[in-house]
C-alpha cells in the first residue's frame, strides 16, 4: 500500500473504489491490488 498526499492518480484506476475508515481516505482495488493506498 502506498502512502500519499494525492490519490487522485490511483483513484483513476480500473476497478478502485475510494473509502473513508477511521478519518483516512483509503483506495482499494480489487482488480489490481498494486494500487492499494492510503492518504495523509
Amino acid at each position: 500500500m502506498k502512502v500519499r498526499s494525492s490519490l487522485k492518480s490511483l483513484a483513476q484506476q480500473p476497478g478502485a473504489q475510494v473509502v473513508r475508515r477511521r478519518g483516512r481516505v483509503y483506495v482499494i482495488n480489487k482488480q489490481n491490488p498494486r494500487f492499494k493506498g492510503r492518504q495523509g
